[in-house]
């Protein structure tokens, strides 16, 4: 049976105090690693709410209609899934007056209609909506229009992101614990089928499993209160998971539940019955075979199956050229599964001392080399079909945390070159790759005998004996392979617990013979003395702490970069917020998302039909073209024509003015002029003259704020 001890060159033991700091100062740095992404998550969760974004409506933000419309169509940037009461429209006094039913237009996934009762008198009406992208995260937003003229509205909506913010930040964490549960899983198992199998390896693919299916349960229960925009509370609602099983992401998140199950069985088998021996050697090599050609084939179908839970729930299953982009997404979530979560499983091997060879290296390190040429190949097609163009890469949110996750690829592959660097230096003294094959085979056994026995403390004597002679035996593989110590050198080995041990014959082995908490103690004794034999061992040898301390780092950088790539999938593409800026930058009108500026001016030209009311409207208020309203009413609000309007505008400040306003009459109370020049910002003054007969008017003055 290979161990360490074979492997270590000769030298000088490495002082513990040195590894325990290394170690600490490791655990502190990636303890505020974790910190640091878990509040990236937490601002992650926010830019979630803007993947399908609102493109135009009919009726226009903003605009005024003649006649009141039969519904209310919205038009956004990709396919979005509706409920009942997504699209709700309230009258200025808050009462809803749509008809409760909102459809997708002509089939088209990416618009959303409501209709509208009839007989709806004039005045402004809100329009507030809310739905789910295909992507799988929540939008929502509001918007005004008005019938015949603005006026007065008591209406509100909700203010604020899609989602509760608490809800939010979990729903954040837990798609980051399900990506490295995946990641863990795939990378254990990978792991211990092709290059050594241990109890630490064990423990990450198990526990990535059981990470993943946490986390996916949690999302589970989570969403409903995630896409309604409900708080915590909701999650106690099972009545919801209906529907959220109805939909594309709940089907996905209930599909991998099931694949976890099949994973359960793939994992008990593969640390199970494919490292058990049966003392026949020949029978031994057959079933393992046989057991090899099936975990191949089930782990693969297990990786595909549970990638493609993400694929089809999330960027890859919306925008253009799907249908590549899904397996393409796939062989990136695959490839990084096998890349950090092998690291993981090299670095807790290293870590814990247990023997693993130059072969068994060097064969991970050559699937680590295939896993980031996929992930650079896939990659950069990803990166194209999400940002689109160079500029973008600076210019949205996503580009800019897309060149954060570029860098960290780019660190962990230099401290690749050095974890290769080391690989190359390793030596063993086994000459026979067959039998260190065999002897790591025989290793598996042991650690699965020795977890048995620690489930049993009280172990007899002679179980303990024999310990103790392996022990020995180790020590003296040690002896043979170090210089020989001599004096103070081996005083400084010993411990309390070595001496102790060393006088367990005549009187103290009778007295553990006879009682049971004894020899467990005994038993422990050793064990710890063993232990720190290994761990002088492992330090002793100095490629395999280079490559330790290379692989840890490595684990550290992987774990901030699944964190930016946790971000980056809850963040609006950069092609479609460019394609969005686009669209508002052709509406007409100009920048119609500026919100318009509007003036009540009130007047009275003397006889009692000269009272009324005038709302002057200026969109968007900016230097260069805007659209002017006039809207006249009487004192109960009803339009009314009057024989003559006139409008002016100065800026005293720059002595421009005053520029006459012509006014075309489009319907009764109401006059617009559609182009006006606006030369440059400030606040300028407005003169309205109404005439209501031929010899009565008068001239009202108000200030206005153009933005810049």
């Amino acid at each position: 049976m290979p161990s360490l001890t074979s492997l270590a060159p000769a030298g000088p033991t490495a002082p513990p105090s040195r590894t325990t700091t290394t170690a600490r100062r490791l655990i502190a740095i990636c303890g505020t690693l974790l910190a640091a992404l878990l509040c990236a998550l937490s601002v992650g969760a926010s830019s979630a709410s803007a993947h399908a974004a609102l493109t135009s409506t009919d009726p226009a933000d903003g605009s005024v209609v003649k006649t009141a419309p039969r519904e209310v169509t919205l038009n956004f940037s990709e396919g979005v899934l509706l409920s009942g009461d997504s699209v709700r429209v309230l009258d200025p006094k808050g009462k809803r007056v749509d008809t409760g039913k909102t459809a997708h237009v002509g089939g088209k996934s990416s618009t959303a209609a409501a209709g509208l009762q009839s007989g709806l008198p004039d005045g402004t009406y809100t329009v507030a909506w809310k739905a789910v992208s295909e992507d799988s995260h929540p939008v929502s937003g509001a918007f005004t229009f008005s019938i015949g003229a603005p006026s007065k509205t008591t209406a509100k909506v909700p203010a604020g992101e899609a989602s509760d913010s608490t809800v939010s930040t979990l729903y954040g964490i837990g798609r980051y614990a399900a990506y490295g549960g995946f990641a863990a899983l795939v990378g254990g198992s990978v792991f211990a089928g092709l290059c050594r199998s241990s109890r630490p390896v064990r423990k990450i693919a198990v526990g990535g499993w059981a990470t993943v299916f946490t986390a996916t349960l949690l999302l589970l229960l989570l969403r409903g209160p995630y896409t309604d925009g409900e708080g915590i509370g909701g999650i106690l609602d099972l009545g919801r998971l209906g529907d959220v099983l109805s939909t594309k992401p709940g089907a996905a998140l209930l599909s991998r539940l099931l694949l976890l199950g099949a994973a359960a069985v793939f994992l008990a088998v593969l640390f199970g019955s494919y490292t058990r021996r049966t003392g026949e050697r020949e029978a031994d090599a057959r079933r393992r075979q046989d057991l090899a050609f099936g975990l191949g084939f089930g782990g693969t179908v297990m990786a595909v199956g549970l990638s493609a839970t993400w694929a089809m729930a999330e960027h890859a299953s919306v925008g253009l050229q799907r249908q590549l982009a899904m397996p393409v997404d796939m062989i990136h979530l695959i490839a990084v599964g096998v890349w950090l979560g092998g690291l993981a499983s090299l670095a807790v091997t290293l870590r814990a001392g247990e023997p693993i060879g130059r072969a068994a290296v060097r064969r991970f390190s050559r699937l680590a080399f295939g896993s980031v040429v996929a992930l650079v190949v896939t990659g950069l097609y990803q990166s194209w079909r999400q940002v689109g163009s160079w500029g973008a890469l600076t210019d949205t949110e996503y580009g800019r945390w897309l060149l954060v996750k570029v860098g960290l690829v780019a660190v962990l592959l230099g401290i690749a070159a050095i974890s290769r660097r080391w690989t190359g230096r390793l030596t063993d003294v086994t000459a026979d790759p067959a039998e260190e094959t065999d002897a790591a085979e025989e290793t598996d056994a042991e650690a699965e005998t020795e977890s048995a026995s620690e489930a049993a403390p009280a172990a007899s004597e002679a179980d303990a004996t024999a310990e103790a002679e392996a022990g020995a035996g180790t020590k003296a593989a040690v002896k043979a392979a170090q210089p020989v110590r001599t004096g103070a050198a081996d005083a400084a080995v010993d411990t309390p617990a070595d001496a102790e041990t060393e006088s367990g014959d005549g009187a103290g082995s009778d007295d553990a013979a006879d009682d049971p908490e004894r020899a467990a103690q005994l038993a422990r004794q050793r064990a710890a003395k063993d232990r720190t034999a290994t761990l002088r061992e492992r330090d002793a040898d100095r490629e395999r702490s280079g490559l330790r301390r290379s692989v840890i780092a490595e684990t550290i950088v992987a774990v901030v970069l699944l964190a930016v790539a946790t971000v980056l999938s809850g963040t609006q593409p950069g092609r479609a917020e460019t394609e969005q800026a686009s669209a508002s930058a052709t509406k007409p009108g100009g920048q119609l998302n500026v919100d318009p500026v509007s003036v009540l001016i009130p007047y009275n030209t003397g006889p009692k039909s000269g009272r009324g009311k005038a709302v002057v409207m200026i969109e968007p208020a900016l230097p260069g073209d805007n659209a002017l309203h006039v809207f006249t009413t009487d004192l109960a609000d009803r339009p009314v024509d009057v024989p003559e309007v006139k409008l002016s505008l100065t800026l005293k400040s720059k002595g421009i003015g005053p520029v006459r306003i012509p006014l075309e009459r489009l319907s009764t109370g109401h006059w617009s002029a559609k182009t006006v020049q606006l030369p440059m910002a400030g606040t300028w003054q407005l003169s309205l003259t109404v005439r209501t007969s031929d010899i009565d008017q008068v001239t009202e003055t108000r200030n206005v704020k153009v933005a810049q």
